[in-house]
């Protein structure tokens, strides 16, 4: 039989105030009272209705996330990762997380509605733009938000992300380093922030060393396997090709490794490739891959979900701004420009499957 707030009140000899404040840990009820309790709930096995709990309360217990759709997004597992560790960190807390997919014209409105309705308690802003109009709108509602990834706003609100700036660079000197000269890049739209800070350290990476850009060798892609593909065919196809390539996404970059494998080549004899993020375990290469790592899986969900009940609790904004660094993992992918090596240390042909 279901233990409710009345029936517990009545075995404590106490009234259903007093029991419904000390679950709650209020003050003006003394610590042996709320003990009492919280002791007999336990024992009872007592569950507070969680539709009275927020209509008491004002909350919903409950996070959400307006997510932009574009089906191939989900394609990376990493992404489904990041979501499982955040739901489950938040569960720990008696929260859930809602995911509210929708057409990217429509996020303005969505957003509007959400939070004219109270449906959450905070919302998690995620594929942040360089100039983003949904970050002005919470900041000017004043409603509780987790930027995942920074923008331009001049006005401090919390967020996390990584040093993408610094991870592009890395990558560019490693390529360096080997002897590469003509080295290309294959970059998310600009409007996305992550992929402007990690275009500025492509830049930052050849000016340090004195290397001017080629333009041709620098390449747009949406965010799908196809357009990778698509992208690295593009450069291929040039009289001139880069004898290395940064992918600033694994999405993209799994359609161009592809691409590479079509032409009967293969990393790094033929070409060297470091890929932002790697390529999920999940896609089948014969060889491994150099990428820019960052905790992108469960631990980063973990760490938003501490962030997000950081700022329902009333942290100030400057303990609630998280930026991760990324390391070079080195793989099989990259190496000295196929010229510098002798026709023995050169790779053999095969297809990418």
């Amino acid at each position: 039989m279901k233990v409710n707030l009345k029936t517990l009140a009545a075995t404590l000899g106490l009234s259903q105030t007093t029991v419904s404040r000390a679950l709650g840990g209020y003050s003006d009820v003394s610590a042996t009272t709320r003990k009492r309790v919280t002791e007999a709930a336990l024992r009872m096995g007592y569950q507070p209705d969680p539709l009275a709990r927020r209509l008491a309360t004002g909350r919903t217990d409950t996070v959400g996330m307006i997510f932009p759709f574009h089906a191939t997004e989900f394609g990376d597992n990493r992404w489904g990762e990041v979501i499982a560790g955040l739901s489950e960190a938040l569960g720990e807390h008696g929260m859930d997380l809602s995911i509210i997919p929708v057409l990217p014209e429509k996020e303005l409105e969505t957003y509007r509605r959400v939070i004219d309705g109270r449906r959450v308690d905070a919302l998690i802003v995620s594929w942040t733009r360089v100039d983003d109009d949904r970050i002005k709108l919470l900041q000017k509602l004043g409603f509780p938000f987790l930027a995942y990834g920074r923008t331009t706003s001049r006005i401090p609100y919390p967020w996390f992300d990584f040093d993408n700036e610094a991870g592009a660079k890395a990558a560019v000197e490693r390529l360096i380093n080997f002897g590469h000269r003509r080295i290309g890049l294959i970059h998310a739209p600009l409007e996305y922030n992550f992929a402007a800070q990690r275009h500025a350290g492509f830049l930052a990476g050849l000016r340090a060393a004195g290397i001017e850009l080629d333009e041709t060798l620098v390449v747009a892609s949406p965010l799908s396997r196809l357009s990778g593909y698509q992208a690295m065919v593009r450069l291929l196809d040039l009289p001139s090709p880069p004898t290395a390539l940064l992918i600033d996404n694994n999405l993209v970059g799994i359609g161009a490794l592809r691409a590479i494998g079509d032409r009967g080549m293969t990393p790094p004899g033929d070409i060297s490739v470091i890929v932002y993020d790697g390529v999920s375990s999940d896609v089948p290469l014969p060889f491994s891959v150099t990428s820019v790592k960052q905790s992108t899986g469960a631990h980063s969900g973990r760490l938003l979900a501490g962030q997000v009940l950081a700022i329902l609790a009333g942290k100030p904004v400057s303990e609630v701004q998280h930026l991760g660094q990324p390391v070079i993992m080195p793989g099989e992918s990259d190496g000295p420009p196929a010229a510098t090596l002798a026709p023995g240390q050169r790779s053999r042909k095969k297809t990418v499957g």
